[in-house]
């Protein structure tokens, strides 16, 4: 029996109690061994009473957790970079095994993650951390590892596919399709993370770092957001036979270096990403030997992300 310890109950958190419970007999089939969550660290206990986790099985303090002799592997889903980065470090010390969805930590903090997993010999899987649930961290790592990698390029934030996709569409200037999308719950109140391109940045800085076997950190990343695209700029590239993605681009120039960026760009309309539409995701890889691939699939959501964390 594999135990689990999860950190949050929120939306994926919940997901993913959701997964393990119902497709149980097919996780345990595929994995050998049967999955099941003994603690769950969450300060809102009715979230998980409402999920069905007996009420001895929650907690609101980590040592429980990260001092449970029975738990293999901890799952932190609560966000940020603090608690989280302590208790993932500390989980590792203890040597449990660690799965994380956690972008922001990964990007800021993940050298000296990567490292303290390396020393205690444990597994760090951070597969939901980039593209909610595309594969495509694992494929970069082992799948594609006998490649010399050229090029990655992605679609990596729905909010922003989404109000390019609206605007080309319809015609319509940049503020009215945002405040649709926050209607409709696409964009957060506050889209700054979104629109300028930062969580898109955060993303290609984990892909690059794995594509490139080489350490990118978010101050490596040129970022420019999609504020100042126009319904005007759209209707042009129209014209001209592109369509304008916020892309994630990350290459190896003639002299060897690392170049990475975010900003709005011209597509042409016969390209594989100029498909990809609305809130959905892809990563568009060129290696040497398998030539040009792309992964694609809902970026975000609850159930998506949660698939990627099992």
């Amino acid at each position: 029996m594999i135990q689990i310890g999860l950190l949050g109950c929120g939306t994926v958190g919940s997901g993913v109690v959701k997964l393990l419970e119902k497709n149980a007999a097919t996780i345990a089939q595929r994995s050998g061994d049967e999955v099941v969550i003994r603690r769950v660290l969450e300060q809102d206990v009715d979230k998980c009473l409402a999920l069905g986790i007996e009420p001895d099985r929650i907690t609101s303090n980590f040592e429980d957790i990260v001092n449970d002799p029975e738990i293999d592997i901890v799952v932190e889903l609560i966000g940020g970079i603090e608690p989280a980065s302590t208790y993932i470090l500390e989980a590792m010390c203890q040597g449990k095994h660690v799965v994380t969805a956690n972008k922001d930590l990964i990007a800021v903090n993940g050298q000296a993650l990567f490292e303290t997993a390396e020393k205690h010999q444990v597994d760090f899987y951070f597969e939901a951390s980039v593209g909610g649930g595309i594969p495509i961290v694992y494929p970069l790592k082992q799948s594609l590892a006998g490649n010399q990698i050229q090029q990655v390029i992605g679609i990596l934030n729905g909010t922003t596919n989404y109000i390019l996709t609206k605007m080309s569409r319809q015609g319509l200037d940049y503020q009215q399709v945002l405040e649709e999308a926050q209607a409709l719950g696409y964009a957060e109140a506050d889209p700054t993370s979104d629109v300028s391109g930062l969580d898109a940045a955060r993303k290609i800085a984990i892909l690059s770092s794995i594509a490139f076997n080489s350490r990118v950190t978010l101050d490596d990343v040129y970022v420019e957001g999609i504020t100042g695209i126009t319904a005007e700029d759209i209707r042009y590239a129209h014209e001209l036979g592109f369509v304008i993605k916020l892309l994630a681009i990350a290459k190896e120039n003639k002299w060897g270096q690392i170049q990475v960026r975010v900003h709005p760009a011209f597509l042409p309309a016969n390209h594989p990403l100029a498909a990809v539409n609305d809130v959905f995701n892809a990563v568009y890889v060129q290696g040497d030997a398998v030539g040009e691939i792309m992964h694609f699939g809902r970026g975000a959501g609850q159930m998506p992300t949660a698939s990627a964390v099992v």
